[in-house]
């Protein structure tokens, strides 16, 4: 997940390479040149490619070093589907009573954590720094992972799991946010598209441990990722963008030779981030008068539709639950080796998702992703029908595995990313800040009342009846996206602020 923070870097830097502005060239030492003129960016790296082109392995390795707080996050949103039907596996290993409302509130309480972070954790990232911020979130993340080791009751499982909920959170914001503002404008997608896959390769370690460890075990390795992460992650640079921010050039300088490379002139990369910044505060204005604006009031509309027909179409149930899932569903094959299989098409998925979102317009992809979770969710819906009432599946009750690999690669390629992706582009700079915190919490409330109250649901309508109403919401989702979300590929902001204001 991306934020108002990611959102601002990636707008700046947008900006920076999209326009020619009249700036002021800059000596190796810094100093201003005295001739002002009109040169573009691509000028800007031509001059500096004569000292020398900037490297990409530290800029790599240092996205790589970040986004392993992702996949440590991925093993926390995945530690759930191991523990089985109504926790199951986890009483086992634990001997704990564990009643299936109380293992709801297990496996829901994670995602209340990360929405309690997203607003504070933007904040602290200002205040002290996106890489002091992420290093620090480590300490609670150990703490939750502790008490969940050494639990010996319910509650216990219940602040764990919301602690590690706050600090998986925290890097659903921090993360995205470091590799935007430590990249080039060439490799920035590349990336960025590391944090998703790195949080979908942590939800699959967690599913093929689970399937060889118990609960215990598979606790104890999840605690580890956090300690990995802290040791790659303390050597790597803070951002040029924080630096400058604090008015600290000289560090702002150093960090940019270090993921650069000594032969790269980093000046003209420096006076671009200073623009932007200076840009960004030049264009403040209060909430309470931007909100009035068509546009402001459409994006939200856009931005909230999204995120709601996102978490309704039921995939975190999906993701949190896959083992429950095939246990209910009777299948002849071992559940855990289902939710692997489920695990590994979402990696994959993932994975090529990225090669084509910035190729394909915006509202198409989300149409085919929409249109085919509609087909999926009803069509389980169906199945588990047939399954509870009929003899139709007796043979092929691997059946559910098909629908489930589907509805996520179409997610993985539409309405996984695309509103995060879409977010920066509907919003005008001035309403990014509020819009991103606020749509980023209703985005984790969402997850949680769905986490939460599945296995209420199943409870209440069986697995027919829940995936039906999963069904229902994408059905809504499909005329959402038709009527009222606009294609912003290929768009310049102002273009699409003047058709929002319409």
């Amino acid at each position: 997940m991306v934020t108002d923070f990611v959102w601002e870097a990636e707008n700046a830097a947008a900006t920076c390479s999209t326009t020619d502005e009249s700036t002021p060239l800059l000596s190796a030492s810094g100093q201003a040149m005295p001739e002002k003129i009109t040169i573009s960016q691509q000028t800007l790296v031509s001059n500096n490619g004569q000292l020398g082109k900037a490297k990409k392995l530290p800029q790599y390795m240092a996205g790589i070093a970040a986004t392993l707080g992702a996949l440590a996050c991925g093993m926390v949103l995945g530690w759930s589907s191991p523990a089985g039907e109504n926790g199951v596996n986890l009483i086992s290993a634990y001997n704990i009573p564990i009643s299936p409302a109380e293992f709801s509130w297990i496996g829901s309480l994670t995602t209340l954590g990360a929405g309690a972070i997203c607003i504070p954790i933007g904040m602290l990232a200002d205040l002290i720094g996106r890489k002091t911020a992420m290093l620090i979130m480590v300490v609670p993340f150990t703490v939750g992972w502790l008490l969940i080791i050494f639990s010996n009751s319910v509650l216990m499982f219940y602040f764990g799991r919301f602690i590690t909920g706050v600090s998986g959170g925290a890097f659903c914001v921090a993360a995205p946010l470091y590799t935007a503002e430590i990249s080039e404008s060439e490799i920035r997608g590349a990336l960025g598209s590391y944090f998703q896959l790195m949080l979908t390769i942590g939800i699959l370690i967690s599913y093929v441990l689970g399937d060889v460890v118990d609960m215990w075990t598979l606790s104890i390795i999840s605690a580890v990722m956090p300690l990995i992460f802290f040791g790659a992650f303390f050597f790597m640079p803070e951002t040029p963008v924080y630096y400058l921010k604090k008015g600290n050039e000289a560090a702002a300088r150093k960090s940019l030779i270090r993921l650069r490379g000594d032969q790269y002139n980093v000046e003209a990369e420096l006076q671009q981030h200073r623009e932007a910044l200076e840009e960004t505060r030049r264009s403040g204005a209060s909430f309470a008068v931007l909100i009035k604006s068509p546009a402001a009031k459409k994006g939200f509309i856009i931005a909230y539709g999204l995120m709601l027909f996102q978490q309704m179409s039921g995939v975190n149930s999906i993701i949190f639950y896959s083992s429950d899932i095939f246990t209910k569903a009777g299948s002849s094959m071992k559940p855990s080796t289902a939710s692997i299989i489920v695990g590994a098409v979402q990696v994959i998925s993932v994975f090529l998702g990225t090669l084509v979102i910035d190729k394909l317009g915006r509202r198409i992809l989300l149409m085919a992703s929409i249109v085919v979770m509609f087909l999926m969710t009803l069509l389980l819906g169906i199945y588990f029908y047939c399954i509870k009432f009929t003899t139709a599946f007796d043979d092929i009750k691997w059946f559910a595995l098909i629908p489930l690999c589907v509805f996520l690669i179409l997610f993985s390629f539409g309405f996984g990313p695309i509103p995060w992706m879409m977010m920066p582009e509907i919003f005008a700079p001035e309403v990014k800040g509020v819009a991103g915190s606020s749509a980023c919490l209703f985005n984790w409330l969402m997850a949680f009342i769905v986490t939460k109250f599945y296995s209420d649901m199943t409870a209440a309508v069986d697995s027919y009846g829940t995936f039906w109403i999963f069904s229902l919401f994408c059905a809504i989702g499909i005329l959402f996206v038709y009527f009222l979300v606009p294609e912003t590929k290929g768009k310049s902001l102002d273009q699409i602020q003047k058709e929002l204001n319409r």
